[in-house]
């Protein structure tokens, strides 16, 4: 993870072992402040993800593609507000 500027975090996943990237991505996500935003890398198109998000998190972010493979995908994820989620995490947002 590092940051790119102010408010954005950019999180490459495509040298992390599969089994560790949710959890890693879902944790940047969870800890991500209203209006901050998460570029993340990844080797295949992320649209379960995308899916994922809309079920369990309606309405808490946004998400842009800024590139779409056929290698490299890249989405940019805002966090628009900081509750309501339904991800039994127990973070009390």
């Amino acid at each position: 993870m590092t940051a790119v500027e102010d408010h954005v975090l950019k999180l490459d996943v495509r040298e992390v072992p599969r089994v560790e990237r949710h959890p890693r991505i879902f944790g940047m996500l969870n800890s991500l402040l209203p209006d901050y935003q998460l570029i993340l890398t990844v080797d295949h198109d992320p649209v379960p993800l995308y899916y994922h998000l809309e079920m369990h998190y309606d309405g808490m972010f946004g998400w842009e593609y800024l590139s779409r493979g056929p290698e490299i995908w890249e989405v940019r994820i805002s966090r628009k507000k900081h509750e309501g989620c339904n991800c039994n995490c127990g973070g009390g947002h």
